[in-house]
């Protein structure tokens, strides 16, 4: 029997919003033809297919979790159905999945199993925010979560400041919602007055709110944040 397929599919930023303005309209006869969702809970996953499927179609759906809790001998076991020639989906809480996320383990595996995989475009934060920054997109890294522990945080936002300046590269990371507002406080008072900092809260969303300021100007500025996800990319000249 041939392998089966990977479909690597958008969600949305925030899952309270309609679906129509931010994922293709290929999506749903794709999630119509899966035999299996793979998602960071089976929760989320059951949500996300609501949106497509029938009660009825979605309570029979296999599905299957993926999230940072997950083991490296997990991987197999949740390829074993397309391996067998079936056709499953990988969803990541908000955005696309593989970034930002551990489903890049397990296209990796795909890939040596020769399983295909298709992805689905939609919408990323991290892209979005790059677009917006107006800092440099032709060489940019991203680093997921920094350090939470004070000094290890200052030491590496020092070293990705360095790296921008002799790089003249963008870098960019994201941080817990709840800690959004301490980590702006501390890029404040930590980064070089000349260095460029945005930040985009709550993207795609009416609450959306983004601002591309040299940190001399950020300190003059109020941007109040809650618990809410947010962008950081910095810009060194």
């Amino acid at each position: 029997m041939s392998a089966g397929k990977l479909f690597l599919l958008p969600n949305l930023l925030d899952e309270s919003l309609d679906a129509a303005p931010f994922l293709p309209a290929n999506l749903s006869p794709i999630i119509q033809s899966l035999q299996g969702l793979i998602a960071e809970s089976e929760k989320s996953g059951r949500r996300y297919l609501r949106r497509f499927l029938t009660h009825d179609q979605m309570a029979a759906l296999p599905l299957k979790t993926l999230n940072e809790h997950s083991a490296p001998d997990q991987l197999e076991e949740l390829l074993a159905p397309l391996k067998n020639g079936e056709i499953w989906g990988l969803i990541s809480d908000a955005g696309l999945p593989c970034i930002a996320d551990p489903g890049s383990d397990l296209v990796a595996l795909a890939r040596k199993h020769q399983i295909a995989i298709q992805a689905v475009p939609g919408p990323s934060s991290i892209i979005l925010s790059l677009q917006l920054s107006g800092f440099n997109g032709q060489k940019f890294s991203f680093h997921g979560y920094l350090p939470r522990e004070p000094d290890l945080l200052e030491k590496q936002i020092i070293e990705l400041e360095k790296r921008s300046r002799a790089e003249r590269s963008t870098q960019i990371w994201i941080e817990a919602p709840y800690r959004s507002s301490k980590m702006l406080e501390f890029l404040k008072s930590k980064l070089q007055p000349q260095t460029r900092l945005f930040v985009g809260v709550q993207l795609t969303t009416p609450s959306e709110r983004t601002a591309s300021l040299t940190i001399a100007e950020w300190r003059k500025t109020s941007f109040p944040i809650e618990k809410e996800p947010a962008v950081f990319l910095i810009f060194a000249h």
